[in-house]
C-alpha cells in the first residue's frame, strides 16, 4: 500500500476537518478544536487562518455560502473527508499494534 504523501495530518489540521464536517467560521472552528480535543488543542487566530490557507490550497476545505457576509464559512471537502478517514484509519492500526505489542 502507498503512502499519502499528506499523512499524518497533524493534531491541529486533523481536529479542523473533523470540526468542519458541519460547516463553521473561523471563531465556531477555533471553539470546536478545543471542545473536540478536550481541551489539548488550543490555537490563536493566527494559526487558524495559516491552517486553513493550506487546507484550502490542498482542497481539503473549501468555502461556503454564509447568510453573514461579514464572516468567512468553511466546509470539509471529499478530498478532506478522505484524507480524515485515511488517518484515522492509520491511528487505529497503529492503536492495536501498541496494544498486541504491549500485551
Amino acid at each position: 500500500m502507498s503512502r499519502e504523501k499528506n499523512l499524518p495530518l497533524t493534531e491541529t489540521v486533523y481536529y479542523i476537518l473533523l470540526s468542519l464536517v458541519e460547516p463553521a467560521h473561523g471563531y465556531l472552528i477555533m471553539q470546536k478544536v478545543e471542545e473536540l480535543s478536550g481541551g489539548q488543542v488550543r490555537m490563536a487566530a493566527g494559526t487558524l487562518y495559516g491552517a486553513v490557507e493550506n487546507l484550502l490550497k490542498l482542497k481539503f476545505i473549501q468555502p461556503v455560502t454564509s447568510e453573514d457576509s461579514r464572516r468567512k464559512v468553511y466546509a470539509i471537502t471529499e478530498k478532506g473527508l478522505e484524507m480524515l478517514r485515511l488517518d484515522f484509519e492509520r491511528m487505529n492500526h497503529m492503536i492495536a499494534v501498541t496494544k498486541h505489542t504491549l500485551r
